[in-house]
């Protein structure tokens, strides 16, 4: 413990990326890591091909996310693109590294294709107009001459630029942490409306006042026979710890463990040595929120080539009826403990 305390101190970076490559284990998730490594002044850059390998890393001091934290990804995928550096085109990491089209698609949905010069909808563009696996070389390479000519002969395709909703939409359900922004950041305007407030604002709030926080659900813990539930919360100013007496639970057991995105309704409890607590009255299951996050449109960002837990996402009532598969799993599950 005291060797773990002292590197985290003095190596938070190194720290950080020991915790992310033992993943999945313990009591945090990936989004809390990284978090925490930024809370100490740690740079973090996301995945990309020309500079990432399978297991996260630590460059001057920088922490690299690695491309095992893309979901699906293969580590034999990830040693050919190494092995094979540097690419300017995604037409060079395809020939070069020889990566199927499944591992292009998961690469442009990551936006790890930021230092060829194109962002996540540009790269899935490009990957979908690949060659098929399956076609032989002469042939696919038949296939890329053509593909070319038809794009000098076409006009050039306007993709519309990506809300920052939809980068962290996009994010969660491929690396399942977002370095752009929180979801509760971009819903604020959303939950303000309903008086709800931020974990900061709760830490900050007198002991015994009533009040509401929204959160993605982190933890859902309920230890031995114990009569109380214990939840983390966490939105974009930190987390808030909740704890809920078994009767509750009972009346909004459905919501307490299926949501992803919790309201609870309660009262402040701090303790002498500054612990604070949110003690549950009411819980709201607000998961259906999240399918605003590509509807939420933000004045437009700037990321850079290499930016810093789906597809491009629809208005909520188009993405319901097309049953996108992604869709299900915007928010990665919490870690439960019982």
């Amino acid at each position: 413990v005291w060797v773990s305390s002292w590197i985290k101190c003095h190596y938070p970076a190194v720290f950080a990326a020991a915790l992310l490559n033992s993943q999945p284990m313990g009591f945090y998730a990936p989004a809390q890591i990284v978090r925490d490594a930024r809370e100490h002044g740690v740079a973090v850059r996301g995945p990309d091909v020309n500079e990432s390998g399978w297991d996260n890393d630590v460059a001057q001091g920088e922490l690299i996310l690695g491309l095992r934290q893309i979901d699906g990804f293969r580590a034999v995928w990830a040693d050919a693109i190494v092995a094979n550096r540097p690419y300017a085109s995604l037409e060079e990491l395809a020939r070069k590294a020889a990566l199927p089209s499944r591992a292009l698609r998961l690469l442009a949905d990551a936006d790890a294709l930021r230092s060829l010069g194109a962002d996540r909808r540009e790269g899935a563009w490009e990957a979908q107009r690949m060659p098929s696996d399956e076609l032989p070389l002469f042939a696919a390479a038949r296939l890329r001459d053509e593909a070319a000519r038809e794009l000098a002969e076409e006009p050039a395709m306007q993709l519309p630029v990506m809300a920052l909703g939809e980068h962290v939409a996009a994010d969660y359900q491929t690396i399942r942490l977002s370095l752009k922004s929180h979801p509760m950041a971009v819903l604020r305007g959303v939950f303000a409306k309903d008086g709800i407030k931020t974990a900061a604002e709760i830490s900050a709030t007198r002991n015994g006042a009533r009040a509401k926080m929204a959160g993605v659900v982190l933890v859902r813990q309920r230890p031995g026979n114990g009569k109380a539930i214990f939840l983390t919360l966490e939105d974009e100013t930190g987390v808030t710890n909740v704890i809920m007496w078994e009767r509750t639970f009972e009346r909004y057991r459905r919501a307490v463990m299926a949501c992803r995105l919790m309201e609870v309704q309660g009262e402040v409890q701090k303790s002498p040595e500054g612990v604070v607590h949110l003690l549950a009255h009411r819980v709201v299951d607000r998961t259906d929120a999240l399918a605003l996050l590509s509807d939420v449109h933000e004045a437009e960002i700037t990321l850079s080539r290499a930016d810093e837990f789906l597809h491009p996402q629809q208005p909520r009532q188009k993405a319901l009826r097309a049953g996108h598969p992604r869709n299900v799993r915007t928010i990665p599950k919490s870690r439960d403990f019982h």
